[in-house]
């Protein structure tokens, strides 16, 4: 009596293929990252360039008063004449730079402090942690105001640590919770059995599997930290001598631009908000695709194998007269044949089926 074998069925199985230069790119070839990094990209080269290229001094008043954007003044003027384009140029760079400047020092010390804390564990855990807290409930525009009424030079750099020094707690606790996770892991744990230094576990080990995280933190604390900017700036509190984009909205705001008709004195820059908080939100969304597989679209290399309706796998023998093998068993080839007419797919057996017995 022969024994019945199973049949395995291989449906175009392509050949497993070594990483190469675009499957590790594949966070830079989503659709979002592009977008965002584009738009984040020319921000950036307008901070760099935007006081060179401005075609007037941003302070500099005329006798052009509230003009509408015109080939001389393409985005305007405002109540004093001031050109409504350079001062846009000119406060790039400072919304840029509190945004960077906040969101690299709050992202260096959660690392330090968050990845310190999980993978130590007791008294330092319970202490680092105990700091997390209270500094995660610490308010960062109230503190920005009172330091404001005694400093007489609120400048954007000063801004900028006030906000990384209460901003950095949210970013500590998640990478805490990651840390604890992954140092229990199996390589983590043959790395402390090979009498590997902390430092090098924490850097080798730990912190590869950190960077989409510590990615995904610093761009959101840069956007917290340009819209807290901006609101200062457009409250009163930041140094109404320093241009950005708050700046330009807040006078808008105190001479009655809206009820002027002005718009071309408030729509740039609020354009530019929404335009530059759009970039760093789509970067932000394409970190979470290439860290979730869940989330990831059709950017890898990998294709998703869909199913047609009607798929139906059909198994085929072939016999001939004789033998076919030692054991009397005939070949078989598996044919799937669909129902919208397709015709049959290519099948590649791993095994072979033995001949059932003939019935007496």
């Amino acid at each position: 009596m022969s024994i019945p074998a199973t049949e395995v069925a291989v449906l175009d199985a392509a050949p497993a293929s070594t990483p190469s230069k675009r499957a590790r790119l594949r966070f830079l070839r989503g659709g979002k990252t592009l977008v965002g990094l584009s738009i984040l990209g020319f921000f950036t080269l307008l901070a760099i360039i935007g006081p060179w290229i401005a075609p007037y001094d941003p302070d500099m008043m005329s006798d052009k008063l509230l003009q509408p954007p015109s080939g001389d003044h393409w985005f305007g003027t405002t109540q004093t004449g001031q050109d409504v384009l350079s001062q846009i140029l000119v406060g790039t760079r400072g919304v840029l730079l509190v945004g960077f400047v906040a969101g690299f020092f709050a992202t260096v010390l959660s690392v330090l402090i968050g990845v310190t804390s999980g993978f130590l564990g007791g008294v330092m855990d319970e202490i680092l942690s105990a700091l997390s807290n209270i500094f995660l409930v610490i308010p960062a525009l109230p503190l920005i105001i009172i330091i404001a009424s005694f400093v007489s030079d609120t400048g954007d750099l000063l801004i900028a640590v006030v906000i990384a020094f209460t901003s950095w707690a949210w970013g500590a606790r998640v990478l805490r919770a990651q840390t604890l996770s992954l140092r229990k892991r199996d390589y983590v744990e043959a790395a402390r059995a090979t009498g590997e230094p902390t430092w090098r576990i924490i850097g080798f080990e730990i912190m590869p599997n950190l960077t989409a995280v510590i990615a995904s933190g610093f761009v959101g604390t840069v956007i917290f930290a340009i819209l807290l900017e901006i609101t200062l700036a457009f409250i009163g509190v930041a140094d109404i001598s320093n241009w950005n984009w708050g700046t330009v909205l807040f006078w808008a705001q105190s001479n009655q631009a809206l009820a002027q008709g002005a718009w071309w004195w408030f729509v740039p820059a609020g354009l530019c908000i929404a335009l530059l908080g759009t970039a760093l939100a789509l970067i932000n969304f394409g970190i979470d695709e290439f860290v979730n597989p869940r989330l990831r679209t059709e950017t890898g290399s990998s294709r998703k194998i869909r199913m047609r309706v009607g798929f139906t796998p059909v198994a085929r023998t072939d016999r001939t007269d004789g033998a076919t093998g030692t054991n009397g068993a005939a070949s078989s080839e598996v044919v799937a044949g669909g129902a919208n007419g397709s015709g049959p797919a290519k099948v590649t057996p791993h095994d072979r089926t033995p001949d059932k017995e003939p019935r007496p």
